[in-house]
């Protein structure tokens, strides 16, 4: 095993995924990291990443780059999903540990690839679900352990629904909500879902080619409900393009026998709570109650930070640790892939008209 302080560096691609949701910043403020160098095909764009990093060391060829700066953690941080089963591989191949951002990649096959190579090498690999590392998830995960609500009956997720609802929306929001239904409920087991095109059914004429790299996409509308191995509550998740409220339902409700627990994304998302069990508000003059990091209608003891920079830089932290235990990530390779399977079962469902079970059997793209 290396030593403290770690070499790390930053794979970015300016224009065509660029640095993700700040994923470049995650390695600054590390005490067991020293930064040491960025890759960037594009000039410009690899400046800016140098002097946002404070270092001197730029590559345009990421693979240069871990072959003589010799990193022993990379983030792969390219928003655009085209690139990261390569440049992972490129680095789980040289023995490196790997922060990347979500989707893990394009298909299950990509992710079978990546999980493959990581168990020959020992690598570890964490995928950036901000959301499963702040502390009002925790508290929520308290308040289902102790019967706050009762029961769970289910979860309700909606997309953030603006001009990518349907397929887009699926794979660039899908990811956090089906990796929290996992977080509460465990892995998901089987999907039925129905792809919409324009009000039809969406078929093969449906397929088009997705923006930033995503692949094959289909559908403006899609509404999935899942089942999982350990619980027997249901999941479901829905994204469309309303005429109104865009962005605005995105998250996921948490219904149990005696409440229902809202919650959002993000480092300190809006999370509260209704102990009503006609889950509207109607029994007894009941009212939401707000949960901080601190719990149940406590003050936020932490400053709301706007962007997502805190928990990323938890996720980078959580990393080192797991390699220096030889755990795994707390959002590891494995969740990055069970909740790709999610969503590209959606698709799997509608084509094969009914429920479909998970894992897939067939690991090609549903739509290829």
């Amino acid at each position: 095993m290396f030593q403290a302080p770690y070499r790390a560096a930053v794979i970015g691609r300016t224009g065509r995924g660029d640095y993700g949701h700040n994923l470049d910043l995650a390695v600054l403020g590390q005490p067991k990291l020293k930064v040491v160098a960025v890759a960037d095909e594009n000039e410009a764009g690899r400046a800016k990443a140098l002097a946002r990093l404070g270092i001197t060391q730029g590559y345009a060829d990421h693979r240069k780059m871990l072959d003589e700066a010799k990193p022993q953690f990379v983030v792969v941080a390219p928003r655009w999903i085209d690139c990261h089963r390569q440049m992972i591989l490129d680095c789980v191949e040289r023995g490196i540990h790997v922060l990347t951002e979500k989707p893990l990649a394009r298909d299950l096959e990509e992710c079978d690839a990546i999980i493959a190579a990581a168990e020959r090498a020992h690598v570890k690999i964490a995928v950036a679900f901000q959301t499963r590392y702040g502390p009002r998830y925790e508290r929520i995960k308290e308040l289902i352990a102790q019967g706050t609500i009762g029961e769970v009956l289910e979860i309700r997720g909606r997309g953030k629904e603006d001009r990518r609802g349907g397929g887009e929306d699926l794979l660039v929001l899908g990811p956090h909500l089906v990796d929290l239904f996992r977080g509460f409920l465990g892995d998901a087991a089987w999907c039925f879902a129905r792809v919409s095109d324009r009000g039809r059914p969406a078929d093969r004429s449906s397929i088009r080619q997705g923006a930033e790299g995503l692949g094959p996409l289909a559908g403006d509308r899609i509404d999935a409900m899942y089942g999982f191995a350990k619980s027997p509550a249901i999941a479901h998740f829905e994204t469309a393009r309303p005429s109104a409220g865009a962005g605005k339902r995105f998250g996921l409700q948490i219904h149990g026998a005696k409440g229902v627990i809202h919650f959002e994304t993000g480092w300190l998302p809006p999370a509260r709570l209704l102990l009503d069990e006609t889950w509207h508000g109607s029994a007894g003059g009941s009212k939401w109650t707000e949960i901080s990091s601190a719990g149940l209608g406590k003050p936020e003891p932490l400053s709301r930070e706007t962007s997502l920079d805190v928990a990323n830089k938890a996720i980078v932290a959580d990393l080192i640790e797991a390699v220096e235990n030889d755990r795994p990530p707390l959002c590891s390779v494995y969740d990055g892939r069970a909740a790709l399977e999610m969503l590209l079962a959606c698709h799997a469902s509608h084509r094969a008209g009914g429920m479909v079970a998970l894992p897939l059997a067939d690991r090609k793209h549903p739509l290829a």
